[in-house]
């Protein structure tokens, strides 16, 4: 890790294998490592989440070997990446109890 790279603050949930398969893992480990660095990810593998907050986004993984959709939650601060959330996509929306979960937590980390 260079001096330079921001920190990874986990608020909630976590990466490992299970229920990720390896490849999936490795993945959301790459994409994290370079939010980590600076770079501004895009569409396919992330997207704002403007419902939950400010400079809140989604990190959008695909597990091909467990057929499932994964979503790391997570905001852009200036000395951290905050991660807020680690959740398997069942629906095409967001669910309500995912979004209030999240800006409860976020809300709880700014009042620390």
């Amino acid at each position: 890790m260079s001096p330079t790279d921001k920190l990874l603050v986990w608020l909630h949930g976590h990466v490992k294998t299970p229920p990720f398969s390896k490849e999936a893992r490795i993945e959301a480990g790459y994409l994290l490592r370079r939010l980590q660095r600076g770079d501004k990810l895009e569409m396919p593998e992330s997207r704002p989440m403007p419902s939950i907050g400010a400079r809140v986004h989604e990190l959008r993984i695909t597990d091909g070997k467990t057929r499932s959709e994964w979503r790391i939650v997570y905001r852009i601060d200036e000395d951290a990446i905050v991660l807020v959330d680690v959740f398997r996509k069942t629906t095409q929306k967001t669910p309500k109890a995912v979004i209030d979960t999240c800006r409860g937590r976020l809300r709880d980390y700014d009042q620390e």
